[in-house]
């Protein structure tokens, strides 16, 4: 026998028994949770054409896309994240819509890295997209519905942590930064690379007024006082409505009642190019990763045919669990499993205690006596 046949290839693995029930039953209670807010359940294809995650799209880079190609010669890939195709489905069936669309979804993701340092390429997440309300209600509504999942699920101890891209662009723009450079400058900043930061606007000649403005925004995160710091700090429009709008999302987060689990962070930017306003990540001890990401992609809609605002949100389910577990959080799974052990004496009589107790719904497994 070929050793090699039972292991899995590098970055996926099996779940199985109680893990399994455990991770069955938090997607039930996220879900659960979801619902409540009016979102029905989509599911997209596993594999999609390439275009729709290209780099005009502004999701996965492609070299840590799976790619293969279909017997036409299309280039297919496997999903590596699900608003993309979302947008997709919202365009294709919805694209006469006047209401607002709540979708919401769970499944698996796949992204092929090359430095896993301990990350899986295939995970699960779970999320929601509410496409069609631009309102500060809709982002209000998103962050909540995310911090009352996970409380649903058992997490207790956890931050979500909000920014404004708008923020960011709106220093950009004023110090005349081209998009490559924003882009480049995005990604130092994201990844805590200050001396980089500062290299770079070195060299690009920014003004020094401009240049200490962009810089200090890796000091700007917090409670609600750090966009009173944030205000302070900049003159330009585009900037000081994106704080306005974080502002007025907090307030309704304080009607939810959820704003014990908010924070603030001006430097928060994302990989993913398509998001257009506020952002935001969850995050608890226990795990190096966000647990949930989410934001407002405004024009991602656009690039299938829907002219619609967008905002959503994902767990990522296997750091959630991971999380729970190293915090013993306590997971129930509801229903009890029951053996029952029978000889060929007592067969008839142990089966119909077994289907006696199915039918109460309960787990019942038939075993043969030892």
């Amino acid at each position: 026998m070929n050793g090699k046949l039972v292991h899995t290839p590098e970055g996926v693995r099996d779940i199985y028994g109680d893990e399994k029930e455990k991770k069955m039953q938090v997607e039930r209670l996220l879900l659960e949770r979801i619902h409540a807010y009016g979102y029905r359940n989509i599911q997209t294809p596993t594999f999609e054409f390439f275009d729709v995650f290209s780099k005009e799209v502004g999701t996965t880079p492609s070299k840590e896309l799976y790619k293969f190609f279909d017997k036409e010669g299309n280039t297919l890939v496997l999903r590596p994240d699900f608003t993309p195709s979302i947008a997709r489905c919202a365009a294709k069936y919805f694209m006469d819509e006047k209401e607002p669309i709540r979708f919401c979804y769970q499944g698996n993701t796949f992204t092929n890295t090359s430095n896993l340092q301990g990350k899986l390429k295939e995970v699960t997440q779970m999320g929601a997209e509410l496409i069609g309300d631009a309102s500060v209600y809709a982002d209000a509504e998103m962050l909540a519905m995310t911090i009352e999942a996970l409380l649903a699920a058992g997490l207790k101890d956890f931050q979500v942590s909000i920014g404004n891209l708008e923020y960011f662009k709106g220093i950009c723009a004023e110090a005349g930064l081209d998009e490559d450079t924003e882009m480049t400058l995005r990604e130092l900043i994201s990844g805590k690379n200050y001396f980089g930061a500062e290299d770079l606007l070195a060299q690009r000649k920014v003004a020094p007024t401009d240049r200490d403005i962009l810089l200090k925004t890796s000091d700007l995160f917090g409670s609600v006082d750090a966009l009173k710091e944030a205000k302070k700090a900049v003159n330009n429009s585009r900037s000081l409505q994106a704080i306005e709008r974080l502002e007025q999302v907090y307030q309704i987060l304080c009607d939810y009642g959820v704003e014990k689990y908010v924070s603030f962070d001006l430097t928060m930017l994302s990989k993913y190019n398509y998001y257009t306003g506020i952002i935001f990540k969850g995050y608890t001890y226990g795990v190096g990763n966000e647990i949930v990401k989410g934001g407002r992609y405004d024009t991602l809609p656009r690039r299938f045919g829907k002219n619609a605002p967008a905002i959503g949100f994902m767990i990522a389910v296997d750091d959630l669990l991971l999380a729970m577990d190293r915090q013993n959080a306590n997971v129930n799974c509801p229903k009890e499993h029951i053996k029952i052990y029978y000889k060929d004496v007592d067969f008839q009589e142990k089966l119909k205690e077994a289907r006696k107790l199915r039918s109460e719904g309960k787990q019942v497994e038939l075993l043969p006596s030892k």
